[in-house]
């Protein structure tokens, strides 16, 4: 703790302070002091000095009034990230900086922050890949502008833009070290941009949800087209969109939208920290694709196909709708999505043109 913390203190005593099991007061008879650990009255400013010097609660308050920033989405989620009540609590300071000494270490997404106690009782952050959590520091590209989180939001591990920022398929091999608590929330929502605001939001029952009807209904252009796929009551093509792209192995949001504001998707919504409050510009975009797909007649195709290659195809689709394509290995032919199962299998039935088992995918007229 430093003179400052003390000296704000004082100042604002007469006041009176009530934070965090720490009251103070001014009355009459002098300073009142109270913390969980011990109550002091009839103090004079040089007692008041003396008994807040080196206390906790002293240097908590300050810096949940002084330092930390007063935005409440912000302050709220400081104050989660090291699992302090956002409303404030009775006890548990002292509790809470053992743990801040040894660091706090939380989840957001693919996001792993870690809170740390400075010396004079301010907090240091560190923000590094949840994948990269127990590795050497040195072995990690070190940051400290929380600018330079766009850039490695923009492209996976393997050099692939990321359309959705909220796929988890953030790149590893970083660390931003050392930040102070406005740096920390601006390279969190460079990460994930609006995430801390609808969080807070969501917690204080304001998220304002935008679903699927309404999201639909705006759209014009090219994309007008997605407002025709609506079947009356039904909603299973929906149910299809958010399976196939808001799952937690696709997005880390949690889903609150719904078909409309009366009717719920079957689809389950996901475990992410923070919500998704409307369909994003990938889903739509993915939406636009499957309306003008659906909107073909069915055809009925005839195949052969002996009952392991009926169940290779399914493993195929399953594999590639899951990711899981590269951590095939070439060696593994009990795999049915592996390459070379693959590759006989469409040496066995492509004709040259591509058709499987010869047949033509539009009818010969």
């Amino acid at each position: 703790m430093s003179a400052e913390h003390v000296d704000a203190l004082v100042a604002t005593a007469p006041d009176g302070i009530s934070f965090d099991g720490l009251r103070v007061e001014s009355t009459a008879d002098g300073y009142t002091f109270e913390t969980p650990d011990e109550a002091r009255a009839g103090l004079d400013e040089a007692g008041l000095r003396e008994v807040a010097l080196g206390s906790n609660h002293v240097s908590n308050w300050y810096v949940w009034h002084a330092v930390a920033p007063q935005k409440a989405s912000r302050w709220t989620f400081l104050r989660w990230l090291e699992g302090a009540d956002a409303e404030g609590s009775s006890a548990g300071v002292n509790e809470r900086y053992d743990a801040l000494s040894d660091g706090v270490t939380t989840e957001w997404g693919q996001l792993s922050i870690t809170t740390a106690l400075e010396d004079d009782g301010e907090r240091a952050y560190e923000v590094r890949h949840v994948d990269d959590t127990s590795k050497d520091d040195l072995t990690l590209d070190a940051y400290d502008d929380p600018l330079d989180a766009r850039d490695l939001a923009t492209h996976d591990d393997r050099g692939r833009y990321r359309p959705l920022k909220a796929a988890p398929t953030l790149q590893t091999g970083w660390r931003f070290a050392g930040l102070d608590p406005r740096a920390l929330v601006e390279t969190v929502e460079a990460f994930y941009p609006a995430s801390v605001p609808n969080w807070h939001r969501e917690r204080e029952g304001d998220l304002d949800v935008t679903h699927w009807r309404e999201t639909m209904e705006r759209q014009t252009g090219m994309y007008g087209v997605v407002k025709t796929w609506d079947r009356g009551e039904g909603h299973e093509h929906v149910d299809w969109v958010a399976e196939a792209t808001c799952d937690d192995s696709q997005c880390l949001k949690r889903r609150e939208w719904q078909y409309d504001s009366t009717t719920d998707l079957d689809v389950d919504g996901g475990d992410g920290h923070f919500p998704c409050r409307e369909p994003c510009s990938v889903v739509v975009s993915a939406a636009r694709k499957w309306t003008k797909l659906e909107s073909e007649e069915p055809r009925t195709y005839e195949f052969e196909l002996t009952p392991s290659e009926k169940q290779q195809v399914e493993e195929i689709i399953d594999a590639v709708a899951d990711g899981r394509v590269d951590e095939i290995r070439e060696a593994d032919v009990s795999d049915g999505a592996n390459r070379f199962r693959a590759r006989f299998l469409r040496a066995k039935l492509f004709d040259e043109e591509g058709n499987l088992a010869g047949t033509p995918t539009e009818r010969e007229e």
